[in-house]
């Protein structure tokens, strides 16, 4: 990918106000249309999410957004676990502000950003918790030492207690899943003429074989 010679610039025309005035723009050799993409979001983000291991730097980064019941909006980056024939699944502490308000409000927004290759992923969708087997299998996936980091206020308690045994799956800690009902997929172009190309789930396809309407969007 070849960055143009436009660089990022701020401005201070005041004491109290800080302003971009410029940013680095890019000319990515590939294209995205309707006509390019697979017939399904979740296996064109496989592909891309493929394609940029060892290309982006913490590639499963994600930005997380939720809301309460009345609809304030809070957001953070969290780390992306898996992706399976129903959605996007990250996993967390069950008591945290960001289960809470899912609970409440049963419905988030995600997005990828890798800024090395110039690309982004949205994605909107309800949200389930996913199966304690499933948190199970995952959970016993990990190194005895995150598996401790859970449970960080006993942590010397329970290294005496457990040493280098699997650790048993906190009641309170386990995954999310991201159903997705709307996916868009964005490349950078120069002069902000970016390329892009939405997902929506067809309504009434089920959620373990939706049917989508794919569709380019205005830059």
């Amino acid at each position: 990918m070849r960055i143009l010679d436009t660089a990022s610039a701020i401005a201070q025309p005041s004491p109290d106000k800080l302003q971009v005035t410029a940013h680095q723009q890019y000319n990515p050799p590939e294209s995205l249309s309707p006509a390019q993409v697979a017939p399904s979001p979740l296996d064109q983000f496989r592909t891309w999410f493929t394609s940029v291991q060892g290309v982006v730097a913490e590639p499963e980064s994600m930005f997380l957004c939720t809301a309460t019941a009345s609809g304030i909006p809070s957001a953070r980056i969290v780390l992306f676990k898996q992706l399976d024939r129903r959605g996007f699944v990250f996993y967390t502490n069950y008591t945290s502000r960001k289960s809470h308000e899912l609970l409440e409000n049963p419905h988030a927004a995600i997005s990828f950003y890798w800024r090395e290759v110039h690309k982004q992923v949205r994605i909107v969708g309800r949200v389930e918790k996913v199966s304690r087997e499933e948190s199970e299998e995952y959970y016993r996936s990990r190194p005895v030492g995150s598996q401790l980091g859970e449970i960080q206020a006993r942590l010397e308690e329970v290294k005496e207690r457990f040493g280098e045994k699997d650790v048993p799956l906190p009641e309170f800690w386990g995954g999310w899943r991201v159903v997705p009902d709307e996916v868009e997929f964005w490349l950078g172009k120069p002069s902000r003429l970016h390329d892009r190309v939405r997902y929506l789930r067809i309504e009434g396809s089920p959620d373990d074989a939706p049917q989508w309407k794919i569709e380019r969007l205005a830059p």
